[in-house]
């Protein structure tokens, strides 16, 4: 075998293990793994946090350090997630895809692309989905409560990007935390639909948002309320009709009567 068979040989071996490294930390269920996610977890709520208060960081010597810190850490994130993909369609296909990399682009052109900054909550909207607050409830004890809290955060994402949009939109010129507060009082108002009306937002395109806050809103409040009032079901495909939520101490499907085979966790 010539030497460029062996290092193409060799090449291949390591990018299948460094595949199989990043599902495990990405994915993997064990003690090590949770831990590391949790890590990560509380690096992503970090970086949430600064997107939260870099309205008043701007100004600050610092901003564009942790700017393109961040810009740098996000992009090893795509980088490790396109490889664990295995393939490009595969990677193209996952929204948070979009998502990190239109935040990249707010992060490398801040100037640019400040005014859709606010996308940067969907992180938040990431670590809901993720496997780390699925099996962390699972292991407390409280993966009934799955859906409720997914469905909470699904509201908070939505609170913020909101906020965020109508901040850049309609109150960015105001000084200090008065504009970012009027909008967060219109979005909360808007979406609860009490609209106490002492903030309103002018012209067309203000009463579009307004439009759009409200009717994306009360759905997300009916999803949280089903998701509390609806009795707990598992997530088990079943093999003969698909359906994905049975009870959890199902026999037999409902949909089609195929006998099921839920694991039992003992408890």
């Amino acid at each position: 075998m010539s030497n460029t068979h062996i290092q193409q040989h060799t090449f291949a071996y390591r990018l299948r293990n460094l595949r199989a490294r990043l599902r495990w930390l990405q994915r993997g269920k064990d003690v090590r793994s949770l831990r590391l996610q949790a890590v990560l977890g509380i690096f992503d709520l970090a970086i949430l946090a600064f997107f939260l208060f870099g309205p008043y960081l701007r100004e600050g010597r610092s901003y564009l350090v942790l700017d393109y810190t961040i810009a740098i850490w996000i992009g090893i994130e795509l980088v490790a997630q396109a490889i664990s993909a295995g393939d490009a369609k595969t990677f193209a296909k996952r929204l948070m895809t979009w998502v990190d990399l239109f935040i990249l682009a707010t992060l490398l052109f801040p100037d640019l692309l400040n005014n859709f900054a606010f996308l940067r909550a969907m992180r938040l909207w990431a670590i809901g989905n993720s496997s780390l607050l699925k099996e962390g409830l699972r292991r407390l004890g409280y993966n009934q409560w799955l859906e409720v809290v997914r469905a909470c955060l699904n509201l908070v994402v939505f609170l913020f990007i909101i906020t965020g949009f109508v901040y850049t939109s309609f109150f960015y010129g105001q000084e200090g935390t008065e504009g970012f507060i009027d909008a967060l009082y219109f979005t909360v108002a808007t979406v609860t639909t009490t609209g106490f009306g002492d903030i309103t937002l002018p012209g067309t395109r203000g009463k579009l948002t307004s439009i759009v806050t409200m009717i994306i809103g009360i759905s997300l409040f009916v999803r949280l309320a089903q998701a509390v009032v609806r009795p707990y079901k598992v997530r088990f495909p079943c093999p003969q009709c698909g359906l994905q939520r049975h009870d959890a101490d199902a026999v037999h499907c409902k949909a089609c009567g195929h006998l099921l085979n839920i694991p039992d966790e003992g408890q």
